[in-house]
């Protein structure tokens, strides 16, 4: 790994303290901690500057980590669906096989580790869906045998339009090997903020 941030050394977000004092309030309604421990861990919750701080509060809570500190390098489905999102941190390499399965990676609420990630993707008959976020650049280049790619109308757009920005602008490249299967790349569109107009009736 490269002299950047640890994973666990990356700056906690509101939304990550948000997350530990929701479980954390639920744990004591089940009975499972006791008000002095609730206490204790909200004020540690509340004060903590990385995520590694956090982790420790609710490991013993919950089976599944409110943020995902060592993602790993590898995301295979394999005769079976396989999938990663949520708060997870991104490595700088990751690989995505699919043979005869789907695998979604959603990177919505993911960190990445450093600003240009390789995502290497390997699908064999199977199918594999990425979902990024408006912001990141994502930079596609695949070979297909009895395969297709789809970047989708909107994701299409964010890339090209991203092309113009600076340099320092977070980009996924993608390098796709697709046999028999599918590749799709999906950015959501943001939800259109409604406006309503208040006056006499």
């Amino acid at each position: 790994m490269s002299p950047r941030s640890a994973p666990r050394d990356l700056r906690a977000s509101d939304s990550d303290r948000d997350r530990v004092l929701s479980v954390l309030g639920a744990a004591f309604s089940d009975g499972r901690i006791t008000q002095d421990e609730l206490s204790e861990r909200s004020s540690a919750a509340c004060s903590a500057k990385t995520l590694g701080e956090l982790a420790g509060l609710t490991a013993d809570l919950s089976e599944v980590p409110l943020v995902r500190l060592e993602g790993g390098h590898l995301i295979s489905g394999v005769f079976g669906p396989a999938r990663r999102d949520g708060r997870w941190v991104v490595p700088e390499a990751v690989t995505v096989t699919a043979v005869r399965g789907a695998v979604e990676v959603d990177f919505r609420e993911a960190l990445l580790l450093a600003n240009r990630v390789v995502v290497t993707v390997n699908v064999i008959v199977g199918k594999v869906l990425l979902v990024v976020p408006d912001g990141i650049r994502v930079d596609v280049t695949s070979r297909a045998l009895f395969g297709r790619r789809s970047m989708g109308r909107n994701a299409a757009a964010a890339a090209v339009a991203a092309g113009s920005s600076g340099l320092d602008e977070p980009v996924i490249e993608v390098r796709a090997l697709v046999l028999g299967g599918k590749l799709e790349v999906r950015t959501p569109r943001k939800p259109r903020r409604r406006f309503r107009l208040f006056g006499p009736r």
